[in-house]
């Protein structure tokens, strides 16, 4: 275990993080590709493409990996690795909010992005504000928190919702 760092995983919503860091084969190999070593974002793209890219990007957002600076041949460039060699699951939560969670990792692709076009139409308007949207879509905070870190367009930032 090279740093020893444990992500504790104490709220819901962050478990849709861990279910969705790996759940396609290329970010699979993208997350296993930069536990190994330090990776440029050019290197995965030549060797995932365009997918590969926003598999590394959403491991960022749900800040699953660390940067630095490395100089090369092209100059200086930010590279990327896990910051967690090890998770614990710390959970006790109301059945309900459960459900919701796990509906909503494993709701289909395509229900999923209606659900995210929903909320991204809804900051658009004008209001991020949680409570706000939760109101107007007619969800609990746990399925929009769980949505939203499900998402690798938006990102909670206090009781604020961004398009990232």
């Amino acid at each position: 275990m090279p740093g020893g760092k444990i992500k504790v995983v104490n709220d819901i919503g962050d478990l849709v993080s861990v279910f969705y860091s790996c759940n396609t084969e290329i970010k699979k190999k993208v997350f296993q590709e930069v536990t190994k070593k330090w990776c440029t974002l050019e290197e995965i793209e030549e060797k995932y493409g365009e997918e590969g890219v926003r598999a590394l990007k959403y491991l960022e957002n749900i800040k699953f990996v660390e940067t630095q600076w490395l100089t090369t041949d092209k100059g200086v460039v930010r590279a990327y690795h896990t910051y967690y060699d090890l998770f614990q699951i710390n959970l006790t939560i109301p059945v309900m909010e459960a459900a919701e969670v796990l509906r909503v990792i494993t709701m289909p692709d395509e229900e999923f992005r209606e659900w995210e076009e929903r909320i991204i139409k809804l900051i658009k308007e004008g209001d991020s504000f949680i409570g706000y949207i939760v109101e107007k879509l007619n969800i609990s905070q746990t399925m929009l928190r769980a949505l939203i870190k499900r998402s690798d367009r938006l990102e909670i930032k206090g009781m604020m919702v961004e398009v990232v």
